[in-house]
């Protein structure tokens, strides 16, 4: 069972990456129980950064990981996440060839990344079950946005080899419920040794408590309001994001800091 955190990417006053704080923040949610990091999810924005920017993340994360003996997902990683192919909708077919070219191409295991909201491909449990045994396909992130039924089949008999993490935190305690391995988890930026508790095993107040956390702190657009929680806490100079993203409201900001001292 393991808690990876898909890292955001502080700003700083001036609007640069605050590579300083960057690091920061690696260290202190591997302190809180984390076992691994994610560089340049879609948590991270890359899409709004450099090549330089974005190679500049990477090389803090992995340096980070390294010094710690931490997991890492990224392209020079233990692992790397890959998204569904988006928006072409290639059909379930399409799905397993693009990752078999993937995955015979790649120089490391790849992790699915499911979320067919932002995606438009829904996929099967039996489509799943043929991404599973593809050699080098390692796991899969779901995040369809519910424990639905293709969650609850490939839950009932997971296979063998291939690791389940539940992607959409706050259903995150019935995906481990179900008997996922763990969670990639942006709302781990906080509470961190909670959500690391909750991985490894805890029980259903735990869960209720950090799935309402989580709620609040995907109210807007991800990572908003992550974002302007760690930047009332000190721990990021900026709660800047980039376009196309806004600052988060104040309203939701403080509703998310109202459940977290709790």
């Amino acid at each position: 069972m393991s808690l990876l955190v898909p890292l955001i990417t502080p700003f700083d006053r001036a609007g640069a990456v605050d590579l300083v704080a960057l690091q920061a923040l690696a260290h202190e949610v591997l302190d809180g129980g984390a076992a691994g990091l994610v560089a340049l999810g879609t948590t991270a924005e890359p899409s709004s950064l450099s090549p330089e920017e974005r190679a500049g993340v990477l090389g803090v994360v992995s340096a980070v990981c390294r010094e710690r003996s931490a997991q890492l997902i990224a392209e020079n990683g233990d692992a790397r996440l890959t998204l569904v192919p988006p928006f072409v909708r290639p059909g379930e077919d399409g799905v397993v060839a693009y990752f078999a070219a993937a995955a015979a191409a790649s120089p490391v295991p790849l992790i699915v990344y499911h979320v067919p909201q932002r995606t438009g491909q829904a996929l099967s449990a039996a489509t799943l079950r043929r991404l599973a045994a593809i050699p080098g396909v390692a796991g899969i992130k779901y995040a369809t946005g519910a424990v639905d039924a293709t969650a609850v089949d490939l839950l009932a008999d997971p296979p063998a080899g291939f690791t389940i993490y539940g992607g959409d935190d706050v259903v995150l305690p019935a995906m481990l419920a179900l008997g996922a391995h763990g969670g990639i988890t942006a709302s781990a930026h906080v509470a961190t040794r909670d959500f690391a508790d909750l991985v490894a095993g805890g029980g259903r107040p735990l869960g209720r408590r950090l799935a309402r956390l989580a709620a609040a702190l995907f109210a807007e657009p991800n990572p908003t309001v992550i974002k302007a929680v760690l930047h009332a806490q000190g721990r990021i100079a900026t709660p800047a994001v980039r376009l196309p993203l806004l600052a988060a409201a104040p309203a939701s900001t403080a509703a998310a800091l109202r459940l977290l001292s709790q």
